[in-house]
């Protein structure tokens, strides 16, 4: 779609048209023009004419072989609007507005950040600083620049940190010594423990040995004796006992 429109047309600009053209054919060739306002009237608006059209033709061109939205506008000295665009002038400057806010609104946060980031930068060091300070003068170091008021503050801090550092020693002390106790108490059933199960076993140990005896006793066979004779084969291991002394040896 193409808008272009021409209100001053009535200007004069075919007449000076056709006289430039003649004056061009005289001339041998053209030179360079200054760019600078033309003071002469009737020259300026001929000029404004040709480099008008010109410009509007470039326009179309433009928008044709690129496939480009272009919109064109300009004013003349006396308030003149001449216009052109291949979509709508209004449409092309509403995309225009869009994308040079979103380009604004870029360029907005990106800065806004960047000094948010310098803001908590300096923020941090400040903290470091003081925290560095805050050091040095617990440690009793750098205390010329302070004042006596800040001494005293000082030194009521300290006191204070000292008190919970000594509540918290003790503490863990007296955890210490009742983990200690109970340890002790656990122990000492352990060995009692221990010490009964030795004499447990050394009491098994010696019943042992009298078992063994009574059950060899009780495996031997009983013998009864004849108080008149002596078994034969008791008699017969002996070898120097003659036949007579054999029939002696009977009870009578």
């Amino acid at each position: 779609m193409e808008h272009h429109r021409n209100n001053e047309g009535s200007e004069g600009c075919s007449n000076n048209n056709n006289n430039n053209n003649n004056n061009n054919q005289k001339k041998s060739g053209r030179g360079k023009i200054e760019i600078k306002r033309i003071e002469n009237t009737t020259n300026r608006q001929v000029t404004f004419c040709k480099r008008r059209n010109g410009l509007l033709k470039k326009a179309y061109e433009l928008s044709v072989l690129c496939d480009a939205e272009v919109a064109l506008v300009v004013f003349s000295n006396r308030g003149r609007l001449y216009e052109y665009a291949n979509n709508s002038v209004r449409g092309t400057i509403e995309r225009y507005k869009k994308a040079s806010s979103t380009s604004t609104n870029a360029e907005s946060v990106a800065e806004a950040n960047a000094q948010f980031y310098q803001q908590e930068s300096s923020k941090l060091k400040r903290q470091i600083r003081d925290i560095q300070n805050l050091n040095r003068h617990i440690l009793g170091e750098s205390l010329s620049s302070l004042s006596l008021k800040e001494l005293k503050n000082l030194e009521s801090r300290l006191e204070k940190g000292l008190s919970r550092v000594r509540s918290r020693k003790h503490e863990t002390l007296f955890a210490d010594v009742e983990f200690m106790q109970k340890r002790e108490v656990e122990l000492q059933n352990h060995n009692n423990y221990l010490r009964a199960k030795i004499a447990e076993h050394e009491r098994a140990q010696q019943q042992q040995p009298n078992m063994m005896q009574g059950n060899m006793c009780e495996s031997m066979p009983s013998q009864q004796y004849d108080r008149n004779f002596f078994p034969v084969n008791l008699l017969e291991s002996n070898h120097q006992y003659s036949r007579q002394d054999l029939t002696a040896l009977q009870l009578v």
